[in-house]
């Protein structure tokens, strides 16, 4: 067992040992989120990604990035679902024109018309286990083959510890099939992120103003309200994990997997 953390998966291979992980650990532990980032560029290299989604709060990682010196060496995976809102298509555009990042979009071999014609519209039957076959189809399978044809050995998100409860047991790096997965930004607040998007100037989300606090599917998502907010609009409030940041053997959220 490697350190305390639920999401604990299968340690990869020839990078850091049980003893390197928990030094890593604690050396993350007292450092900005932008100094996490240029740790991994440093330990990492070329090996290193990060992911964004285009949301809510994604311009925050994606700016630490652009100002690192290696920043715009470093890829920056989007997994593009084909059912995003247009405003999120809008803003990807917006942010990539100010960041400037090394932008790589990653999608599904089977397109949201083949998808359908096979197995229907998977998120409006109501069951868990259809959201996690639509989650396997057009997040995680996507997202892990642009990992391997990128050769990435650890990549960084956005995720915070307030998010869901599964994301409370999260540490600044964990290993997540077969990878390391690195979370600069685990202990911040939407305070935190609010008012670093002020000092930077940088844009919000178009649909933050219509009262979503997170996106993503355009099908999935939603403003939030009086019962629900946060990750809890997903889906109706079925599923808050998309499955990427789940190891496969706890099973929450896939069929080996999810997105």
């Amino acid at each position: 067992m490697v350190g305390t953390a639920v999401t604990t998966g299968s340690v990869p291979e020839n990078t850091l040992s049980p003893a390197d992980l928990e030094e890593a650990r604690q050396r993350l532990e007292g450092l900005t989120p932008q100094e996490r980032l240029a740790w991994a560029v440093d330990r990492f290299g070329g090996r290193f990604a990060l992911t964004t989604s285009f949301g809510i709060q994604s311009s925050v990682l994606l700016h630490m990035l652009s100002e690192l010196p290696e920043g715009q060496s470093v890829p920056v995976i989007w997994v593009d679902t084909g059912y995003l809102p247009p405003e999120t298509y809008q803003y990807a555009e917006t942010l990539q024109q100010q960041l400037k990042t090394r932008l790589v979009v990653a999608q599904s071999s089977i397109s949201p018309a083949r998808m359908e014609a096979l197995h229907g519209r998977l998120w409006e039957t109501g069951e868990v286990r259809d959201l996690e076959v639509y989650l396997q189809i057009r997040k995680v399978e996507p997202l892990e083959q642009m990992l391997s044809d990128l050769d990435v050995q650890c990549w960084g998100s956005g995720v915070r510890r307030g998010q869901t409860e599964h994301r409370r047991n999260m540490t600044w790096l964990d290993p997540i099939r077969q990878r390391w997965s690195l979370r600069p930004l685990l202990s911040w607040t939407p305070r935190d992120v609010f008012y670093y998007m002020q000092e930077h100037d940088l844009p919000q989300h178009p649909l933050f103003e219509q009262g979503y606090s997170t996106v993503g599917d355009w099908h999935s998502s939603g403003p939030d309200g009086a019962e629900l907010s946060g990750r809890s609009t997903r889906f109706g409030g079925l599923k808050q994990e998309c499955g990427i940041h789940v190891p496969q053997e706890s099973g929450e959220g896939m069929l080996g997997e999810g997105i």
